[in-house]
């Protein structure tokens, strides 16, 4: 399996391990993965991964 090319939140605080990377993953999935344990991946599709981040964005959940 090539290796994946993984993309930082972009509220990634300075660059340390307290990061959500996501990265595409076979077919028309998505991995996604925190820095600090970054062996621990889950992959889901996209379709899945958009309605938790717009579920988020609309409930206003972790937002400033």
């Amino acid at each position: 399996m090539p290796e994946r090319h993984w993309h930082r939140s972009s509220f990634c605080a300075g660059g340390g391990n307290n990061c959500v990377e996501v990265a595409a993953a076979e077919g028309t999935g998505v991995a996604i993965r925190e820095s600090e344990s970054p062996e621990r991946v889950v992959t889901t599709n996209r379709a899945a991964l958009r309605a938790l981040v717009l579920g988020v964005k609309a409930d206003g959940i972790g937002l400033s």
